[in-house]
């Protein structure tokens, strides 16, 4: 039974990462960095599209730190799909070890093959790099400020049905069976990370979302760990919801504004974080951040869009995900100033401009000289 074979190596694969985490880098003080390197990856689609003109924008927004050495854009190529399946490698050995030579990664959308395609069976890169640069945490905040609406979402990253996503086992021609991991290390830090953001942020209320009442050894996990962090924050009023009622009250009036922080296992921070996404606008309006130890990365949450590539409309792409993601990452290596003129000019270009995806309404390039009118 080859298959048993195949299982016991996925779960001592499992519990070695259990003692990797033990040994968690600490958390980059940017600030004594004397240069920091900001890798920039296109990736598939549209994404040359947009990340070509959020760089350009990053270029103008950053000069003087540019020409003082204190900051490096670095271009970071081969994450494209013809690549990846040319050295049939999620994310190649050469690329990977660029990506470590920064400090933080700006990263167009990359595509996964899916079974339709006729492609090899590669993994997502982004479940890659989030395991291969221990990136646990995916922060995605949304804000509705006329519908008083201001959630981040604190998606657990690297464990879930996306650990083993691509060695799931095939018993026989009649049954298959994909895996779901929960650990005690890689549920705290997720938990506490969500907990410190709602503190400093006025101790606001946190929310655990699970399906705890079905998936009893996973969710139920999670959700005893996250209230057993809850316990240090005596301050923060927190509660618990099925991922299904939360998936209903986003879009009620009544509930949606009573929601400020969320915790979420990895499958249910995907689908709700684009529900989200949807309320505030599209999810070409939201950016993310994926946050490690050593290393954090920045993308937007959406795609990397074949079928306008496909139709043509590749230039017609929103670049404001990818410049939503931008502005977090400014955040986050202690640029605040900067960030803080990127999210105005931002706002004031999306209340001008229509991005539609279409032919009759503005391109990507429009969008970002428009941007730099306001910066």
């Amino acid at each position: 039974m080859t298959y048993m074979n195949d299982f016991e190596k996925i779960v001592r694969d499992q519990l070695a990462r259990v003692e990797m985490m033990k040994n968690m880098a600490e958390f980059t003080d940017y600030s004594k960095i004397e240069k920091i390197i900001i890798g920039i990856i296109d990736g598939d689609g549209i994404g040359p599209i947009i990340v070509g003109e959020t760089t350009r924008i990053l270029e103008v927004l950053l000069k003087d730190e540019i020409s003082a050495g204190k900051i490096e854009l670095r271009i970071i190529e081969g994450l494209t799909l013809e690549n990846r399946i040319s050295k049939m490698e999620t994310v190649p050995t050469d690329v990977l070890a660029e990506i470590k030579s920064c400090h933080v990664i700006l990263k167009g959308p990359t595509t996964t093959p899916n079974k339709s395609d006729d492609l090899p069976n590669l993994e997502s890169a982004n479940v890659t790099l989030r395991r291969a640069l221990d990136l646990f945490a995916n922060v995605r905040p949304v804000s509705i400020p006329e519908k008083n609406i201001n959630w981040t979402f604190f998606r657990e990253n690297t464990e879930g049905e996306y650990a083993l996503g691509s060695r799931g086992i095939d018993i026989n021609d009649d049954i298959s069976i994909d895996f779901k991991v929960t650990t005690t290390d890689g549920t705290k830090r997720i938990a506490k990370a969500a907990f410190e953001f709602a503190k400093a942020n006025g101790n606001q209320n946190v929310s655990i979302i699970t399906k705890a009442n079905i998936m009893k050894k996973t969710d139920g996990k999670f959700l005893e760990l996250c209230y057993e962090v809850a316990k240090e924050y005596p301050e923060i009023k927190t509660d618990d919801w099925f991922v299904d009622i939360l998936a209903a009250n986003l879009i009620n009036p009544n509930r949606q504004t009573q929601y400020n922080v969320f915790i979420l296992p990895n499958l249910y921070g995907d689908i709700i974080t684009d529900e989200a996404a949807q309320i505030q606008g599209g999810v070409g309006t939201a950016g993310s951040s994926n946050i490690g130890g050593r290393y954090s990365m920045f993308e937007a949450i959406h795609g990397s869009a074949p079928r306008m590539l496909a139709d043509g409309l590749a230039h017609y792409a929103n670049p404001a995900s990818m410049l939503r993601a931008s502005e977090m990452l400014l955040r986050h290596i202690g640029f605040s100033n900067k960030a803080d003129t990127l999210a105005k000019a931002i706002d004031i270009t999306d209340d001008k401009l229509i991005m539609s995806g279409k032919k009759t309404r503005n391109t990507a390039n429009e969008y970002a000289d428009f941007l730099l009118l306001n910066i």
